[in-house]
């Protein structure tokens, strides 16, 4: 096989191996990357209860504010009792106090029933916030496990680095820049075999000439329908 053919190949090969760090990156960070969606979903959470709370206290001091205006009113009211001249003065001044009651029965039995809410929501922010906290921990003990892993990836992607710029240096510089030019598109199938007499990128069938010429020359040959480069796969 041709020389520059044979190095073309390596080069693809540790091309492809370089590629593969990444998602072999990905990967050891997936477990972490869960925990780190379910901390912020959770952290999400704990906001909404937080707003809804503070909004549920803003209601009780609205209550209670109404209340203590309603029992100003009533001591008006009695005030007003005192001056009383006409029966019909008393029958108004009697409605007026009967509904100032009425909302201050309704004040206290919202400020009961919201203050009842803004407890279960405490409750629940406090079990929330143990979560989050027992998630920390787990997520602390994972990422020094994932930042082993990721270490060890990063050490082979140096290596198989070392390697590629080992054989470039030795190479032609003008096939290089070739091999580039068809993997800025191709990726990793810039350098693909024949199989069954078909390009191994496009899977298109080679005619009979430029299929003996693969198997025969020592040329640097490319696929005519998509301008990958080929060889013989018999004899890598």
């Amino acid at each position: 096989m041709n020389k520059h053919l044979s190095q073309l190949i390596e080069i693809a090969n540790l091309d492809k191996e370089i590629d593969s760090f990444e998602p072999r990156i990905k990967e050891a960070k997936k477990e972490l990357s869960a925990i780190e969606d379910e901390e912020a979903k959770l952290n999400n959470t704990a906001e909404e209860l937080n707003a809804t709370s503070r909004d549920i206290s803003l209601s009780i001091q609205k209550n209670e504010n109404h209340l203590e205006d309603l029992s100003l009113k009533l001591e008006e009211i009695a005030n007003k009792t005192k001056l009383i001249k006409t029966e019909k003065e008393s029958k108004a001044l009697s409605l007026e106090e009967e509904l100032a009651k009425e909302q201050i029965t309704f004040a206290n039995e919202e400020i009961t029933r919201l203050n009842g809410i803004l407890e279960n929501k405490k409750e629940a922010l406090k079990e929330l916030e143990n979560t989050i906290k027992t998630l920390k921990e787990t997520q602390k003990e994972v990422a020094q496990k994932v930042e082993v892993e990721v270490q060890k990836v990063k050490d082979a992607q140096k290596e198989v680095f070392t390697q590629k710029e080992a054989l470039v240096g030795k190479m032609d510089q003008k096939i290089i820049s070739f091999y580039e030019k068809i993997r800025k598109w191709a990726k990793n199938t810039s350098v693909v075999p024949v199989t069954r007499q078909a390009c191994g990128g496009c899977f298109i069938r080679l005619n009979d000439k430029i299929y003996s010429d693969v198997i025969r020359s020592d040329d640097i040959l490319t696929c005519p329908h998509c301008g990958r480069i080929l060889y013989n796969q018999t004899e890598n």
